[in-house]
């Protein structure tokens, strides 16, 4: 009698695991309006840039589900699913559309504390690249490069901390401003922001089927501060300077290469991402995550085009520097 009585008193399957229904509902609103909240001192661009990884508390708050016995929180934990499924689904599988390319290019921030310039080098000219972009170029190192890349890369122009280096023939060299500045007030200047201001560059590369305008662009670093959050005023400024060009530029081909500091999905990139497609949405294998080098968990090394198609994009390994160069294949 007393069993059948606590049996009566137990919570239902629907009722029970609350909790959990609650938070698989929060997190599926979370994901659906992502693009809604506010990016008051970079929270917005910081949830952005981490979107697919809150796929991971999916699995985790079903397994709590069916652990409670809760049919209220296993289909709660439906939105999310079906949400991230939505956004993400169609990044996880290899959309390369052809093996054999007219153009291939690689960019690479080099890293300022890189201690084996040379060999990372010789790594990016065993790619087989047509056109190789560098970011975070220091002026100790650049003789290294160059060294380095001139049997392989007839062609190069180095303006401050940005480089390209092609097979092709380069023509109209010209550094692009992006509005740069001495980085977030009182706090401390990493290596990269010790370097030149100039971190940006148009070129055009001169193929059998025209002219390309190729860009390379290393954007302002983006910081947690102690005081004030994740900070990415500098970031968000050199993108809206950046897009403008673009949005100016009269070229029908056009190959963005660089570290943007910011993955495709950040809205502060929402300016060039309008006016760009990425190679690694059209053409890549999973996430094509690049930071850092030992463990990446997000890309921000992006190669963007208008004017051509993306065959297929790849991450290469890492090299001496703490972000992992990326390529892409395109065609006319």
């Amino acid at each position: 009698m007393s069993r059948s009585l606590r049996a009566l008193s137990r919570p239902g399957p629907w009722r029970r695991g609350r909790l959990l229904a609650a938070l698989a509902l929060l997190l599926g609103l979370l994901l659906l309006l992502h693009a809604r909240v506010p990016d008051r001192g970079g929270l917005g661009s910081l949830l952005d840039t981490f979107l697919p990884w809150f796929g991971l508390l999916v699995p985790v708050l079903l397994i709590g589900a069916l652990w409670r016995r809760s049919a209220s929180a296993v289909v709660a934990v439906l939105l999310p699913a079906v949400a991230w499924t939505g956004l993400f689904g169609g990044v996880l599988g290899d959309k390369a559309q052809a093996a054999d390319s007219d153009l291939t290019v690689v960019t690479h921030n080099v890293g300022a504390a890189n201690r084996d310039p040379a060999g990372t080098a010789r790594a990016l000219a065993a790619s087989g690249a047509d056109v190789l972009a560098l970011e975070e170029i220091t002026a100790q190192a650049r003789g290294a490069y160059e060294k380095a890349l001139a049997d392989t890369y007839p062609h190069h122009a180095v303006l401050g901390t940005v480089g390209l280096w092609s097979r092709l023939p380069l023509s109209d060299v010209e550094p692009v401003d992006t509005a740069m500045d001495a980085g977030p007030l009182g706090a401390a200047k990493s290596a990269a922001e010790k370097l030149p201001s100039n971190r940006a560059l148009r070129a055009t590369v001169t193929t059998d089927e025209g002219p390309v305008a190729v860009y390379v662009a290393h954007l302002g670093s983006v910081r947690v501060m102690p005081r004030g959050g994740f900070w990415t005023d500098s970031r968000d400024r050199n993108a809206r300077a950046l897009a403008a060009t673009i949005a100016a530029e009269d070229s029908k081909r056009v190959v963005l290469l660089g570290d943007l500091n910011g993955s495709t999905d950040d809205r502060a990139l929402a300016g060039l991402t309008s006016r760009l497609r990425s190679v690694q949405d059209e053409a890549g294998d999973g996430f094509g995550f690049s930071y850092p080098a030992d463990f990446p968990v997000v890309r921000i090394d992006q190669i963007l085009v208008r004017g051509v198609t993306a065959d297929r994009s790849w991450v290469l390994p890492a090299t001496g520097s703490d972000h992992r160069p990326v390529a892409a294949g395109v065609s006319w």
